[in-house]
């Protein structure tokens, strides 16, 4: 059953680790399996129910809305929230795109395909009554740095910037967030998202999810190859 729940995909970025190709066309469009990386994470989302999808595009993002349109060709809602002039980063693209966005929605990053229960994670979020929620990976180091301090159920820290012995988990790359977490700060002003987010997890207020299922990327060229053997083989 589609949900009405609006999910963000952060698709601003340069993507300098996959130029050339990214020289010329954005991240999204970038070739996985015979089509565009974007084709693959609207069907992926579709089949869970979730239809109505915010982009947050900067570089070369008019190309994406030349193909994608509206959406209805892929038989989602597609909306656009451009950077403007100059790049915002992760949390400054999300401030800008809250009139798009309600209350509460799911926010996924550009160049993560996350095979899981998507549903699963909006109940959790709604069952722990939090501004945000974060999913969470037992990474030990072993994809990329662990910056989760997960432990009895909770986060107890998520930091990008304090490297503890106790993160043996890392940030999945998906989350849930409540409009108000951006509150503090200026819409025209660039930010990581990784800062509010830090910020509540000091304070006791950001929810964890654990998934178990690994997550695939293509922000690298092995996770590009790695993702494309994995979609070939259906």
């Amino acid at each position: 059953m589609p949900n009405s729940t609006p999910i963000v995909i952060l698709a601003g970025g340069l993507a300098t680790r996959l130029r050339p190709v990214t020289e010329k066309i954005p991240k999204a469009l970038v070739e996985v399996a015979g089509k565009p990386f974007l084709d693959h994470q609207i069907e992926l989302l579709s089949r869970n129910g979730l239809t109505e999808l915010v982009l947050c595009v900067g570089h070369l993002g008019e190309m994406i809305r030349d193909r994608y349109g509206d959406g209805s060709g892929w038989g989602v809602r597609l909306r656009y929230s451009f950077d403007g002039p100059k790049l915002l980063g992760t949390g400054g693209a999300l401030r800008r795109a809250l009139p798009l966005l309600g209350d509460d929605f799911l926010v996924l990053y550009g160049d993560s395909y996350l095979p899981i229960d998507y549903q699963a994670v909006l109940d959790a979020f709604r069952a722990a009554n939090q501004p945000a929620l974060m999913t969470v990976f037992a990474n030990a180091d072993a994809w990329d740095k662990s910056n989760v301090w997960w432990e009895d159920g909770r986060i107890k820290l998520y930091s990008k910037r304090e490297k503890l012995s106790r993160m043996r988990y890392i940030d999945y790359g998906l989350m849930a967030l409540t409009a108000p977490v951006f509150d503090a700060y200026d819409a025209e002003q660039p930010f990581d998202l990784a800062a509010p987010l830090e910020e509540l997890s000091r304070r006791g207020q950001l929810a964890g999810y654990e998934v178990r299922q690994r997550f695939y990327e293509i922000g690298s060229p092995a996770g590009l190859a790695e993702l494309d053997a994995l979609l070939r083989k259906g």
